[in-house]
């Protein structure tokens, strides 16, 4: 499907109150002031040219993704499905699910808990750790299981599944990191090996919900087989 010709928007579930679709790396959730594509505008060019929509079209984003990480997102089409459903997100009722590939052996499984605060440096954004005190750190929780041990290039690497419980910025990225086993090509977040497919090792490949009208559950999943992701 070829929005404007210039990007395939893949659809992997569509009805008349929701979208849910495969974001690429190193494209926008929702559009800046660099102009370039992003997810939100793909979708209602889709939704405008498929339906003969005449005038704007209602889309409403429900989470983001960072720039670098891929994975399914799910939008709402009416502002009855975005106010359930960001209700749901509220009460931890859409589980969201990661797989990373981290730098090193990991051998413990853990749920992590951290307070995290997002701070501007040279008009650039990063997240760090900071105590439950500050007033202005947000608690961020994950777990994760481990997947399997996987050798690159004669050095060590694990792939872990997250779910993750809260969504903050670069929550993953950073906590992963705090254990000591930063995500593969995370210069940002302390990944000092070789650039490997120089693709970010976080994908979201699964989210699950409640339908926001018909309460049917809902289970959408992706997994790419290329870069990085060929290993797991």
């Amino acid at each position: 499907m070829d929005c404007q010709g210039k990007e395939k928007l893949l659809v992997l579930y569509e009805d008349n109150h929701l979208i849910a679709v495969v974001k690429p790396e190193n494209m926008l959730s929702q559009e800046d002031i660099t102009a370039e594509d992003d997810m939100v505008n793909l979708v209602k060019e889709y939704l405008k040219v498929k339906y003969q929509k005449p005038g704007k079209v209602y889309l409403g984003l429900l989470h983001r993704l960072d720039r670098r990480v891929g994975g399914v997102m799910v939008f709402a089409r009416t502002s009855k499905a975005a106010s359930r459903l960001s209700e749901d997100i509220r009460n931890h009722h859409f589980l969201k699910q990661y797989y990373a590939i981290v730098a090193g052996k990991l051998l413990k499984e853990e749920t992590i808990t951290s307070y995290l605060v997002k701070e501007e440096k040279d008009k650039k954004y990063i997240a760090k750790i900071s105590s439950k005190e500050d007033e202005k750190a947000k608690e961020a929780i994950l777990d994760y299981t481990i997947v399997k041990h996987i050798k690159i290039n004669d050095s060590d690497f694990t792939i872990v599944q997250i779910n993750l419980i809260t969504g903050r910025y670069n929550q993953i990225r950073l906590q992963l990191s705090s254990i000591g086993h930063p995500i593969i090509n995370d210069f940002k977040y302390g990944y000092t090996g070789v650039n490997i497919d120089n693709s970010l090792g976080l994908w979201c490949y699964q989210i699950t919900f409640l339908h926001p009208i018909s309460k049917e559950k809902i289970e959408i999943s992706y997994l790419p087989k290329k870069g990085v992701w060929r290993f797991l």
